[in-house]
């Protein structure tokens, strides 16, 4: 089993999610994951926080803001932009959107997975970390339904329950661990197919 992309959505707690996600990715043995990672983190359109800085020096990614006609490489973590809806293309490059919010998000976790789905069908996996709402349940059906691997946070683990709730209420996900479980499932999936 062996992913083009790795697709990660959260929302409330989410910087601390992902942060303490891809440090447990960078602390297993080994070079680290070679798998591009698409991330969407729920921000106000007026936010100015730059998540690619924040995450910058962490692992041994190069950490990105999307922007369109964006390859993916290897080794590399890209971000959506606040206010904008992300997606992957079916010739693995990144696309922008600023069509209507999505579950009130953009950019909306369901409209990057849903994209993934179709665009990489059973070679996505679809990750679900802690929120506030349901954005992304429906996206990881649809990546399920194409065959892909889906993955969600244990809700008790999660800061904020209800993401990984709904997505586990409507999806009956692959796996389900701590942060620490997931980077142990995403490394094996490389270390031994990779």
């Amino acid at each position: 089993m062996k992913f083009d992309a790795i697709f990660i959505g959260t929302s409330a707690g989410g910087v601390s999610a992902i942060l303490s996600l891809l440090k447990a990715i960078s602390a297993k043995p080994g070079t680290p994951l070679q798998t591009p990672i698409i991330v969407v983190q729920h921000l106000p359109a007026t936010a100015e926080i730059d998540l690619a800085l924040v995450f910058s020096g962490i692992t041994g990614y190069k950490v990105l803001e999307a922007t369109d006609k964006l390859p993916l490489l290897a080794r590399h973590i890209y971000f959506a932009p606040p206010n904008y809806h992300l997606l992957i293309e079916r010739d693995r490059t990144l696309a922008l959107s600023q069509d209507e919010p999505v579950s009130f998000s953009r950019p909306s976790i369901d409209v990057l997975f849903e994209s993934a789905a179709v665009g990489l069908g059973s070679k996505a996996c679809g990750v679900i970390l802690t929120g506030a709402n349901s954005d992304g349940s429906l996206g990881l059906k649809a990546i399920k339904e194409a065959g892909g691997y889906t993955i969600v946070q244990d809700p008790n683990e999660a800061e904020v329950s209800m993401m990984p709730s709904s997505a586990i209420n409507l999806v009956s996900p692959d796996f389900i661990g701590t942060r620490e479980a997931i980077a142990g499932k995403l490394f094996e999936f490389e270390g031994v197919y990779g």
